[in-house]
């Protein structure tokens, strides 16, 4: 297959969709919002429509679960609901260059465009560098109102740093073209798969979107989490002679990395 550009979007079907909303989770620190959102196509039982390839994306290739090789790419796939229906959007890899990021979020905002998506959200992680038993859920938006409205889903408004990658770009892109953005970020560590920090974004991703989801799968999966930091946290300990050593503390400095 070659490659004459640097984006290449593949349309296998273009849905009729009612009122639809896009959610997005890229791979990035934690893989948070790369947990969130598969877990949300496999129990919504999701139909992919349209893959998007890109020249900076890693040069590999992936194997898939029947044996087979392809290339890397992101997936467009969608959800009808009861009310509203729903895009997800998932991908085996960000691309690497600030040009093909910025590329590719104005392709997902044309598609958005024709499908008729008002609004964006992205799941992502708060990255603080400590172990948390019980993890934060953080917030931005491009819309004052609905920041107003985060303590009524438990978020705690972000009002410093960044939000890098394309987990923030595509927010920022689809302000420009009249698309409201919302993004919700799990607080985690930055040093494991943290599905801890990807089940309490989902749980707060269902409330604001009045969605039912079962979060069996992912719950059991932030069981693995926490068995696995308490694991980290015991060597550590055994390496300091039987005493427990202080994990770094959360720098309010610090800026969001996807």
């Amino acid at each position: 297959m070659s490659l004459p550009q640097r984006i290449i979007v593949e349309i296998l079907e273009m849905p009729n969709l009612r009122n639809p909303s896009l959610v997005c989770g890229f791979p990035g620190s934690g893989y948070v919002g790369k947990l969130s959102i598969d877990h949300m196509i496999d129990e919504l039982k999701a139909i992919p429509f349209a893959n998007m390839f890109s020249s900076s994306f890693p040069p590999q290739v992936l194997i898939q679960s029947d044996g087979t090789a392809d290339l890397m790419k992101n997936t467009l796939y969608y959800s009808k609901g009861i009310t509203n229906d729903l895009i997800l959007l998932s991908g085996d890899a960000q691309p690497v260059t600030p040009e093909s990021e910025y590329e590719m979020a104005e392709e997902i905002a044309k598609i958005c465009d024709k499908l008729g998506v008002k609004t964006i959200y992205t799941l992502a992680a708060y990255i603080t560098g400590a172990f948390s038993k019980t993890p934060k859920v953080y917030g931005t938006s491009t819309v004052s109102q609905i920041v107003q409205e985060f303590q009524k889903y438990d978020v705690s408004t972000m009002n410093s740093g960044s939000i890098t990658g394309m987990n923030g770009l595509i927010l920022g892109v689809g302000k420009r073209k009249g698309i409201t953005g919302i993004c919700l970020l799990g607080e985690t560590s930055g040093y494991v798969v943290d599905a801890k920090a990807s089940k309490v974004v989902l749980e707060t991703l269902v409330k604001m979107l009045d969605l039912k989801l079962d979060l069996t799968g992912i719950s059991k999966k932030a069981q693995d989490t926490e068995h696995l930091v308490k694991t980290i946290e015991e060597q550590m300990a055994q390496r300091a002679g039987g005493e427990s050593l202080p994990m770094p503390q959360h720098d309010k400095k610090l800026g969001y990395i996807s």
